[in-house]
């Protein structure tokens, strides 16, 4: 029997039901390979289902001796209250543990995972990166007063020029802008106070990262746009979109650029019924659109995969690692997800934005967890 088959059974919104609720559930092949989880766990992990699945659990979950064996016993319920189980890479946690074998199927368990702790894994992990991404509070004044003087001489510079060059001059100045409050809004109350967010258009966005790049001399594979015309606008902070393309577009361009034919794809689409649990709310927050930057590099070391959104890992000699730090940082807060996944048979690396809609489309049909079909080039 399928995974699917399994869950949902006689009832047809069990996969529904499932994503709706706050707690990390795990359906357990035999073996305790894991074979499907909601989105609050993908978010309580880190990693989304297509990593997830296959598997063993006691490889992302070190229990201690004895709830292993008990857990082991497919048979029998367990239910563990409070107990320190350690996460490879995040230290101890403390968890709340259900494992209950599924009727009718020897050897299928589920298992649920409460983290008694304040924050989820996957935001609890975000921890470091506020503390790391509070550099900006520390330095703000030394940083801000060279952008004014650079934003000054820009607008003198546009007095001077022809219409052309003014069309660049004006750039750095909204650059500057764009940066000097991206500052602002990190020092706000050390990143407790979220972001505003409004209606943003995501292939303006894009648009304007790629053409930030094109102006400060960035060279690499021409962008090539695989848009959807019909996507509405998403919920979002404007120049935390760009800031976020900006990193992508020109991690992936630098990426490819050892390849024969170096290319980079950003496509947008309809990711219906991707949801996670917000950290933020409490409640379930649909993330029905998608932006993939996918470029056709050698990818991340496979070692280094798993923490690549880490402060302080990279792969390259001059960089600090901070990044993808800050567009993991700047995502959460605005309620998205991003992710990352190598295609090893086709060549491709795959980072994938997902945001919410600014307003809901009545009518629109959405299957409760999608599995991130349609892969790329």
């Amino acid at each position: 029997m399928s995974p699917n088959e399994a869950l949902v059974g006689g009832a047809p919104d069990a996969y529904r039901q499932l994503a709706s609720l706050p707690l990390a559930i795990v359906m357990l092949a035999p073996g305790l390979e894991i074979a499907a989880a909601n989105p609050a766990a993908e978010q309580f992990f880190g990693q989304s289902l297509r990593r997830l699945v296959g598997r063993c659990l006691t490889d992302l979950l070190d229990f201690e001796p004895h709830l292993v064996t008990r857990i082991n016993d497919s048979e029998t319920p367990v239910s563990a209250r409070e107990v320190n189980v350690v996460v490879p890479g995040h230290g101890s946690r403390q968890l709340d543990v259900t494992v209950t074998p599924i009727v009718d199927e020897p050897g299928w368990q589920m298992v649920t995972l409460h983290d008694t702790n304040a924050e989820a894994l996957g935001e609890a992990a975000g921890g470091a990166d506020n503390t790391v991404l509070r550099a900006p509070e520390i330095l703000a004044h030394e940083i801000k007063n060279p952008l004014a003087g650079i934003r000054g001489a820009a607008q003198l510079l546009g007095r001077k020029v022809g219409d052309k060059e003014r069309a660049l001059t004006t750039l750095i100045a909204d650059e500057v802008d764009r940066i000097a409050k991206l500052i602002d809004e990190m020092q706000t109350l050390s990143r407790q106070t979220l972001a505003p967010v409004e209606p943003c258009n995501l292939h303006e966005a894009a648009r304007r990262a790629v053409a930030v790049m094109d102006a400060a001399g960035g060279k690499g594979a021409r962008i090539e746009e695989e848009f959807d015309p019909s996507l509405p606008p998403v919920l979002g902070s404007p120049d935390g979109l760009v800031q976020v393309l900006i990193n992508l577009i020109a991690n992936a361009r630098e990426a490819s650029s050892g390849a024969a034919k170096p290319r980079v794809i950003v496509r947008t689409r309809f990711a219906s019924g991707l949801q996670l649990h917000s950290s933020h709310s409490g409640k379930p927050v649909r993330l029905p659109i998608e932006l993939r930057v996918s470029d056709n590099g050698p990818g991340v070391d496979p070692a280094m995969r798993e923490h690549i959104f880490d402060p302080f890992v990279t792969t390259k000699k001059t960089g600090q690692g901070l990044g993808l730090a800050l567009v993991r940082k700047l995502v959460r807060d605005m309620n998205g997800r991003i992710s990352h996944e190598r295609d090893d048979a086709k060549g491709w690396t795959h980072f994938r934005l997902h945001l919410p809609l600014a307003s809901e489309p009545r009518g629109r049909r959405r299957e409760s967890m999608n599995r991130e079909g349609g892969e790329g080039k």
